[in-house]
């Protein structure tokens, strides 16, 4: 099995809450979020070349998504299903929800990049390896975790990994990241899909969004204003209650904008 799982809470609960950690990171980055919801069965995956998962195979968003079914398949035992996800994990939520559309119930899909930027995704391997040595000073790492909102008792863990990321999977998740778009099955997807994104975040995310909220009549969007890419580390309670009123079918909060479909996507 090439994902290594840490699991909290209450594992006897009748809510299994799966969150997924974006590129870069791992299952740290959502701390504040099992520790909010410890009373629900929560499990943290490291997703491929990250964190704990070291081992091959090599990082892709659908082979990441068919493991990660397989192991709701195999642990949710007829439990509510929740699965949150944010940027890289996010882009596996969405892949996850077209493949099967009917095994999760409560979506979150927070800042998901679904508009590939082809000409990016061709000068990834050049420019990585140029800069790749980079990582190994500390102060750039600690200009990357300024702008995913990562604090101090973060800094240390995230220089480590990111020292210890191979040249190639940095590459490979890069790639898919910039290239991926909305997969096949997704209009199918059944449950109830909360779509985010932040309202500084740059502009091909705001339409990302909007192709989300356009592609699946489950689809709610909003902005979330005030914030860039990285909200839960960023505000975290604001997220939590986010997330906590959506898995309960309660009205959003207040502070929102609803993010409307681009009507030229219908």
């Amino acid at each position: 099995m090439a994902i290594h799982y840490q699991e909290y809470g209450d594992r006897s609960a009748d809510t299994l809450m799966l969150f997924l950690h974006g590129g870069g990171v791992s299952g740290w980055m959502w701390d504040r979020q099992v520790g909010a919801f410890a009373r629900y069965h929560c499990a943290v995956p490291d997703l491929p070349g990250h964190g704990l998962s070291t081992e091959e195979p090599a990082f892709s968003i659908r082979s990441s998504a068919a493991e990660l079914l397989q192991w709701i398949e195999d642990n949710a035992g007829g439990k509510k299903v929740v699965v949150t996800g944010f940027s890289l994990g996010a882009q596996v939520l969405v892949q996850m929800l077209s493949i099967r559309p009917a095994l999760i119930d409560y979506a979150i899909i927070n800042s998901a990049l679904v508009r590939p930027i082809s000409y990016a995704a061709k000068l990834i391997g050049p420019a990585a390896r140029i800069t790749f040595p980079l990582i190994k000073y500390r102060w750039f790492s600690r200009l990357q975790a300024k702008t995913l909102y990562l604090g101090d008792e973060y800094l240390e863990r995230y220089y480590a990994e990111s020292c210890r990321m191979q040249p190639e999977t940095l590459i490979t998740v890069l790639k898919e990241n910039m290239s991926f778009s909305i997969p096949a099955g997704f209009n199918e997807a059944a449950g109830k899909i909360l779509v985010t994104v932040g309202g500084q975040e740059k502009a091909v995310m705001k339409h990302s969004a909007e192709d989300l909220v356009a592609a699946n009549p489950h689809c709610v969007g909003v902005i979330i204003p005030g914030v860039g890419h990285g909200v839960s580390l960023a505000k975290p309670e604001l997220f939590n209650g986010l997330v906590e009123a959506w898995m309960h079918d309660r009205d959003l909060p207040e502070g929102y904008i609803k993010i409307a479909a681009d009507p030229r996507l219908k």
